[in-house]
C-alpha cells in the first residue's frame, strides 16, 4: 500500500485510512449496532493489515466507544505499533453545548485515556458547524486550544473535519491549521470540496478525504440505499448512481471499487477514510483498492457526474 506525506506536517500515511466511526455503534447512523467483540476485532485486522492509519473521535459512540475498543486492541496487541498513525478529534461532551478551549482540552483528555496512548500526532476540530464561526476562533474558543496544544508539543499537527465547505475554508484561512478532512464532498457523485482541496494542497495543507462511498449509494447502489451523506439522496443523485452502476457493469467493475479508486487516484487526496465495521469489510476494502479500473470508465463515469445543483455544497 502507499504512504504520503500529509501534507507539509512531515507525518506518514497509508493511502486508506480507517475510519473508526462505525465500530462506535451509531446504529442511528448506520443502521446497525456493532458490538464489542467485532468492534475489538476489526481494530485487530487493521493493526495486522497493510493499513496504518486510524481515524477516529471523542464523539464516537455513546462515551467515546469507538476509542474505548482501539484502546482494547491496543492492549492485546501489546500497544501501538511504532508505524501506525491515530487521529482523534475534539468534540462537546454529550448532551452539552459547551465546546470551549476548555472543553477541547478535556476532550482530548478522555481521548488519550480510552486509547490508553500518551498523545495523537494528529488533532481536528470536529464538525465545526455546531458553533458560530466567531466563537470558534474566539481567544477562549476551540481553535486557539488546538493551537496552543501544538505549541506546547502535546500534538504533532491540529487540523478540522467538518462538513460545510465555505466554513472549513474560513478556518483554513486562519492560517493556522495543517491538515483538512472533508466528507461525502468529494466523490463520484459530488465535487464541492474539489477547490478546497486545490487550495489546501497549494498551501500545503494535508487532505484527508472521507466517505467516499456517499453513505452507501456508492457501495451498495441506489436500489439498496437510495441515501447520500445523511439523509435521502436526491432525485438527481438517485438517478446518477443507478447510471454509473450500469455503466460499471458494463465494464466489469464493481461500483464500489470506482468509488473508492475515484479518491484514491486523485492528486489531491492524501489519504481516503474508509469507515470498516468488521475483518471482512476491512478484506473487502482492500480488494477493491486492487481492482483494474479502464480508463474508458473514468471518461463515461465523469460524464455521470450530477450538475453542481445536486451537489452538497452548490454554491461552493
Amino acid at each position: 500500500m502507499r504512504t504520503r506525506t500529509l501534507g507539509s506536517t512531515g507525518i506518514t500515511v497509508t493511502e486508506l485510512c480507517f475510519g473508526a466511526s462505525p465500530i462506535g455503534s451509531i446504529p442511528g447512523l448506520y443502521a446497525h449496532p456493532v458490538d464489542e467483540d467485532r468492534g475489538v476485532a476489526t481494530v485487530e485486522a487493521v493493526l495486522a493489515s497493510p493499513i496504518r492509519f486510524i481515524d477516529t473521535s471523542n464523539g464516537y459512540g455513546p462515551n467515546g466507544e469507538s476509542e474505548r475498543r482501539i484502546g482494547a486492541a491496543l492492549v492485546r496487541a501489546g500497544g501501538l505499533p511504532g508505524d501506525v498513525v491515530v487521529a482523534t478529534k475534539v468534540d462537546p461532551a454529550p448532551g452539552d453545548p459547551d465546546f470551549s478551549g476548555d472543553r477541547v482540552r478535556r476532550s482530548l483528555e478522555e481521548s488519550l485515556e480510552r486509547l490508553g496512548i500518551d498523545r495523537v500526532p494528529l488533532l481536528h476540530l470536529h464538525d465545526a458547524e455546531r458553533i458560530p464561526f466567531e466563537a470558534g476562533v474566539a481567544a477562549d474558543g476551540p481553535l486557539r486550544a488546538l493551537v496552543d496544544l501544538k505549541a506546547r508539543g502535546l500534538v504533532d499537527a491540529i487540523g478540522i473535519a467538518s462538513g460545510p465547505v465555505a466554513l472549513m475554508q474560513r478556518y483554513l484561512d486562519t492560517g493556522e491549521l495543517d491538515v483538512v478532512l472533508s466528507h461525502n464532498r468529494f466523490t463520484l457523485l459530488d465535487r464541492s470540496a474539489e477547490a478546497l482541496f486545490r487550495a489546501a494542497r497549494e498551501r500545503g495543507i494535508g487532505v484527508l478525504n472521507a466517505a467516499p462511498y456517499g453513505g452507501g449509494i456508492l457501495s451498495q447502489g441506489a436500489d439498496a440505499v437510495p441515501r447520500y451523506a445523511y439523509g435521502q439522496g436526491s432525485a438527481a443523485q438517485v438517478t446518477a448512481a443507478r447510471a454509473m452502476e450500469a455503466a460499471c457493469g458494463r465494464h466489469d467493475v464493481p461500483l464500489a471499487a470506482a468509488a473508492l479508486q475515484f479518491s484514491l487516484r486523485s492528486d489531491l487526496v492524501d489519504s481516503t477514510v474508509v469507515g470498516m465495521s468488521s475483518p471482512e469489510r476491512l478484506a473487502e476494502t482492500e480488494a477493491l483498492a486492487a481492482v483494474a479500473i479502464p480508463d474508458a470508465l473514468w471518461d463515461e463515469l465523469e460524464g455521470l457526474l450530477p450538475e453542481r445543483s445536486a451537489w452538497l455544497d452548490p454554491q461552493v
